[in-house]
């Protein structure tokens, strides 16, 4: 056995090694980008699910983004009063108002009332559903396909399929908005939690058709909107919209819609 052979190549690969460490410190200096301690703060208030909710690449992202002042002290949806009043306090300033909102699904069109056009035996996926003939099995264009999409999105358990139709869990929601962003249907919105009356409803269709296709589906009347005072309702498409802005929660919308499509939340 040649020993000094070993040893020479053992004395070779410590050098190296020895040139190499160097050599990544050197350049680890040359190249150290200093950062803001309150950035490093910021990250261990958030959360960290990482979501995206707030429209940054995750809460390092957002953290980032506060330090520079491009995003509010109150940017994270999920950590809510709580979170934004901590990361106020670590950049100094008011945390603000925020507003506490949850998804909903603009759809009541269960297996109970919304009718379907044949049996869809494909993927268990709303947007592969949605490739079917007709834009799904429902007679619905617009309706809510049921095959849990937004469920399998949602890292927080708030939606589940009831009767055929995704519900939000307004209690273990954290308006991340992934829900929103995955429908297909374009069916998912953010409102405020405290939002009383909602229109469980997305379709565009004439009276007469949507008549047919569900039997809660608004059909343009517009009655809600001439009764309601507050003007906080309007017709657009041929159905109707709420403006929780304007909203006084008196309830005569629901009253007087004659397909039970605006809804109360409680």
């Amino acid at each position: 056995m040649n020993y000094g052979a070993m040893l020479t190549a053992v004395l070779l690969i410590g050098i190296l090694g020895l040139l190499l460490g160097l050599f990544l410190g050197f350049a680890a200096k040359i190249f150290h980008v200093e950062t803001d301690e309150r950035e490093d703060k910021i990250i261990e208030t958030l959360p960290g699910n990482n979501c995206g909710g707030c429209g940054y690449p995750g809460c390092s992202g957002l953290a980032a983004a506060i330090v520079k002042g491009e995003a509010p002290v109150n940017g994270c949806p999920v950590g809510g009063e709580t979170v934004a009043a901590k990361v106020a306090e670590i950049m100094g300033v008011e945390a603000g108002d925020s507003v506490h909102m949850v998804a909903y699904v603009k759809c009541a069109g269960n297996c109970e009332t919304a009718e379907k056009k044949y049996e869809y035996h494909g993927e268990a996926d709303c947007r592969m559903a949605g490739l079917a003939p007709g834009g799904g099995d429902k007679s619905c264009v617009y309706g809510c396909l049921g095959y849990g999409s937004c469920v399998k999105e949602c890292q927080f358990d708030a939606i589940h399929i009831v009767k055929g139709i995704a519900v939000v869990d307004k209690e273990a929601c954290k308006a991340c908005g992934k829900c929103v962003e995955i429908c297909p249907k374009k069916l998912i919105e953010l409102v405020p939690y405290d939002a009383e009356y909602l229109v469980a409803c997305s379709s565009k269709d004439k009276g007469p058709d949507v008549m047919k296709s569900c039997k809660t589906g608004c059909i343009g009347c517009g009655l809600c909107m001439k009764n309601c005072e507050a003007g906080a309702v309007t017709v657009s498409e041929l159905v109707a919209h709420i403006d929780q802005d304007k909203c006084v929660k008196c309830g005569v919308c629901m009253e007087k819609c004659p397909r039970k499509t605006i809804i109360h939340e409680v």
